[in-house]
């Protein structure tokens, strides 16, 4: 019986690094989904069981708070992983504070996030 990998949603408003993490996701056996807003991002948190969320925090309007918000109030079990494009540590404590596990910096490094992907994953 093969095991069954973590769902993954990626949520980036930058479409083109949410191709690239999704394309490297499922080479490795991920089955990973992605969304370029906070309000695609709802609809399938609220029709699926996601285990891992890549969730920029910059994303327009505090949407990315809300979705923290969201995830708290529905009690999920989605573990966050938290990207954000500048070193705003208030915006990082403030992410931390609401359930993200870790954070990760833009411009991204692959390696430096699949291990906290497997990080997350095991919690």
């Amino acid at each position: 019986m093969i095991p069954q990998m973590e769902k993954i949603l990626i949520v980036d408003s930058d479409p083109n690094l949410c191709k690239f993490l999704y394309e490297r996701l499922c080479e490795i056996g991920y089955p990973t989904t992605y969304v370029t807003t906070g309000y695609e991002a709802f609809k399938i948190l609220s029709d699926n069981s996601i285990d891992l969320l890549l969730l920029n925090l910059n994303l327009p309007d505090e949407t990315s708070f809300n979705i923290l918000r969201y995830i708290n109030f529905k009690n999920m079990k989605t573990k966050i992983v938290a990207i954000t494009t500048y070193n705003d540590t208030e915006c990082a404590l403030r992410a931390y504070r609401m359930g993200a596990l870790d954070f990760i910096w833009k411009p991204l490094d692959f390696d430096d996030l699949l291990i906290s992907i497997r990080k997350a994953l095991q919690l």
